[in-house]
């Protein structure tokens, strides 16, 4: 299995986060997001982050062959990142969290280094849970997240609507 660094996002990495995200909402495997982003707006949000609510980095550590070439050291290959669940004080101490893959390392163990930091910075910043909403059909993603000790709590039937078809997502936790 490849190394990686996990290390907190920077302004520098915009481009990286954006064009992986965009994989993710094409691929139609990890978001009910419909729009793609651009760099400059990946970098709004990047700016616009608290420091509870980190965006980390997943990179190469050595001159790496991932699904499709040679990648350098220092690459990005995944981003992950603690969200607010919900503005309500009483929710203070739970996160939602999102991570995701670049197409060609998907299954080589990124999406498990950026999830395994994400739990820890859930320990460091205090929260007492963490939450996540997946898609069924992402078999990958469901298998990390149940290796990962996240459980499933229930299942929003039809909870979106992604190329004119109804998509369930599944609620998980995890509890600190």
């Amino acid at each position: 299995m490849t190394a990686y660094r996990v290390r907190p996002a920077t302004p520098a990495d915009a481009e990286a986060i954006c064009r992986i995200y965009n994989q993710g909402i094409e691929d139609r495997v990890a978001t009910l997001e419909t729009e793609r982003r651009t760099p400059e707006e990946r970098r709004r949000w990047l700016a616009g982050r608290s420091p509870r609510h980190p965006v980390i980095v997943a990179e190469t550590t050595e001159p790496t062959r991932g699904g499709r070439g040679l990648a350098d050291p220092g690459t990005a290959v995944g981003w992950g990142s603690l969200n607010v669940f919900n503005a309500r004080e009483a929710y203070r101490f739970v996160a939602d969290l999102s991570v995701y893959v670049e197409r060609a390392w998907r299954g080589m163990g990124v999406g498990r280094a950026l999830l395994a930091r994400l739990v820890e910075l859930g320990r460091e910043h205090g929260f007492h849970k963490l939450v996540l909403s997946a898609f069924p059909t992402n078999a990958g993603g469901m298998a990390l997240y149940a290796a990962m000790g996240f459980r499933t709590v229930g299942i929003y039937r039809e909870q979106g609507r992604l190329d004119g078809r109804w998509v369930d997502t599944i609620a998980m936790e995890k509890l600190l």
